[in-house]
């Protein structure tokens, strides 16, 4: 259990989703083992894993439960390739992981599974979410209008440099819950 805030990360995700839902979450609330959980997190970190690219890079390399996305630490987080952030962009990203949030918090009644159901995600999230993806597209160097395959391709050639040491790797890993 964290005692620091974390990112809740659910092991497995729908396939109908365009969005993982993770949450973001103190460390008085209790992670189960149906979670891995990403300690001492930070907004920037939060953009990154809502958004669109991660979200390709997720349905590409990450395993399978039935047809959902089995998401696993060593394949999936651990292995996302993201340059270094500038300060700049981390405050950029930071802005668009607490404008997710404050969308979310304006449906208190919804749990994380209504609020990114394929036909019941309301607009407003939607839209915080376009504005996120608009801004990790950025940070990765790709256009706003940038293609899936387009989004892997720049995600390979990244993870390739980072695989032969010219990236630097994430400085956030993601962690299992210790069994009890």
């Amino acid at each position: 259990q964290p005692d620091t805030p974390y990112i809740a990360v659910p092991r497995v995700s729908s396939e109908s989703r365009s969005y993982v839902p993770m949450g973001f979450f103190g460390p008085e609330v209790i992670a189960n083992d149906a979670l891995l959980t990403v300690p001492d997190a930070r907004l920037d970190t939060f953009s990154v894993l809502m958004s669109r690219p991660f979200n390709a890079w997720n349905r590409t390399v990450s395993g399978r439960l039935k047809s959902d996305t089995r998401i696993s630490q060593e394949i999936t987080y651990n292995n996302f390739p993201l340059p270094a952030l500038t300060g700049e962009q981390k405050e950029q990203l930071a802005f668009h992981g607490q404008a997710i949030l404050d969308a979310r918090a304006q449906f208190p009644l919804s749990s994380l599974a209504d609020l990114y159901g394929p036909s019941s995600m309301p607009e407003t999230l939607l839209r915080a979410h376009q504005a996120n993806d608009r801004s990790v597209l950025q940070v990765l160097g790709l256009s706003a209008k940038a293609t899936d395959e387009e989004i892997l391709s720049r995600l390979f050639t990244l993870y390739s440099e980072m695989a032969s040491g010219l990236l630097e790797e994430p400085p956030v890993k993601v962690k299992r819950p210790r069994k009890a």
